[in-house]
C-alpha cells in the first residue's frame, strides 16, 4: 500500500474532508466493508494498489 502525498492529506484536511489512510481503514486486510443504505459495497486494493469499490 503506497500513502497519499502529504500535499494532498493537508489538502483534503483544509477544506474540512475527514481524511484517513488505507492503514487505518483496512488495518492490514486487503478488503473491507462498507453499509451505504441497507447495501453492502466491498472496497479492496488491487495487487497495483489502486482502489476499487463494488456494489
Amino acid at each position: 500500500m503506497t500513502a497519499l502525498p502529504e500535499t494532498a492529506a493537508r489538502a483534503d484536511q483544509q477544506v474540512g474532508l475527514p481524511s484517513f489512510t488505507t492503514e487505518e481503514l483496512f488495518g492490514g486486510a486487503n478488503e473491507i466493508g462498507i453499509a451505504h443504505q441497507g447495501l453492502t459495497y466491498r472496497l479492496r486494493i488491487t495487487r497495483q494498489g489502486k482502489l476499487v469499490l463494488n456494489k
